[in-house]
């Protein structure tokens, strides 16, 4: 019997400049950063969620042949790729302090469904929604 999912992961161009977003910007922590030749297995967590980890993969070998890996590239550049999920305590809050650090963000924070969300995105083009708690 399954007990639950222990990785999911993402497509990023680059996993330097993804961990500098992800650590440094959102404030997740490095689970696993380790090197198998030119393949480097990479997750974050958020500190909330120690059981869960966010692999940042970059698409090509071992995994994927040079036009799938190109494709993959060009589908996570366009935002085609569905988005994750983030939740906030204060969707303002936390949406004015990313944007004072740079992060690109695609909705401006709205009240519907009775709370607020925002969308943004990473520096790969991965979107993400960003949704306040419920009270």
């Amino acid at each position: 019997m399954s007990q639950g999912i222990e990785v999911a992961g993402l497509y990023v161009r680059d996993q330097d400049e993804a961990l500098a977003f992800y650590v440094g910007k959102l404030g997740f922590k490095v689970h696993t950063d380790v090197r198998n030749g030119d393949y480097r297995w990479l997750t974050v967590q958020h500190a909330d969620q120690p059981s869960f980890q966010l692999g940042l993969y970059v698409p090509g070998p071992p995994v994927h042949d040079a036009a799938t890996a190109d494709a993959l590239r060009a589908l996570v550049a366009k935002g085609a790729m569905p988005p994750l999920v983030l939740r906030v305590a204060d969707c303002r809050a936390e949406h004015a302090r990313l944007k004072t650090q740079g992060v690109e963000f695609t909705q401006e924070p709205t009240d519907r469904y009775g709370t607020v969300d925002a969308g943004f995105r990473d520096p790969s083009g991965n979107g993400w929604k960003m949704i306040e708690a419920r009270r």
